[in-house]
């Protein structure tokens, strides 16, 4: 994995075996959802534990929506090497001053369903540390991320960004290879594409989708 010019996030992580699996099969970075109505919701005392299982080589990742600076400062304190993800409606100017007053690399999830949406995009490259581009869902009972919806990858294709950036939206063992090769990702972001059903992983598939990453 370590030599993969493909690295993967496998988010939505809630138990020892999740842990135990992307270690075993080789992730760049686990990610754990601080968002209570997601059906991959963590609490802090659970992910405390999982991450103090985690290699040193394996990136944590908290995933937070319009958090408040409380929130963030109690999962901070007991999680200090976690990076933030902001997957909700945060401006540039929160995200760099989450980034600031939290001390950390903050990644900034940016909705995609038209070449607009990159526009936007653009204002984030001196907020934050990495972009991750999921789908915008038309849905409004839709949570953010999680849905197993992709978008059109060709919006991405050529595009370049002076920050490091992340593909996520509908990814799965049968279709990463070809996202890749669309959009030339260098990270990939999987959640319910190596699941069973909402929140519950399957070891066999997050062993297949990296499996695959590996060879990108």
């Amino acid at each position: 994995m370590i030599g993969s010019r493909v690295s993967a996030k496998i988010c939505g992580l809630r138990t020892k075996q999740d842990v135990a699996s992307i270690v075993s099969f080789g992730a760049r970075y686990a990610g754990f959802v601080f968002y209570d109505p997601s059906p991959r919701a963590i609490v802090l005392d659970v992910a405390k534990t999982l991450v103090g299982q985690l290699p040193e080589y394996i990136v944590p990742v908290g995933v937070f929506v319009d958090p408040n600076d409380d929130d963030l400062a109690r999962v901070k304190k007991s999680l200090p090497s976690l990076i933030i993800q902001l997957h909700g409606a945060e401006e540039p100017h929160r995200v760099a001053q989450i980034k600031s007053k939290f001390n950390c690399q903050v990644i900034k999830a940016v909705r995609v369903q038209s070449s607009q949406d990159l526009d936007e995009a653009s204002g984030y490259e001196k907020a934050a540390d990495m972009l991750l581009f999921d789908a915008k869902v038309a849905d409004l009972n839709s949570l953010p991320g999680g849905n197993a919806v992709a978008f059109d990858w060709n919006l991405l294709a050529g595009a370049t960004w002076s920050l490091p950036w992340v593909l996520s939206g509908g990814l799965t063992v049968d279709n990463v290879a070809n996202a890749v090769d669309v959009t030339g990702a260098k990270v990939v972001d999987v959640s319910s594409g190596v699941e069973d059903a909402p929140g519950f992983k399957s070891s066999q598939k997050i062993e297949e989708f990296l499996s695959v990453t590996k060879m990108l």
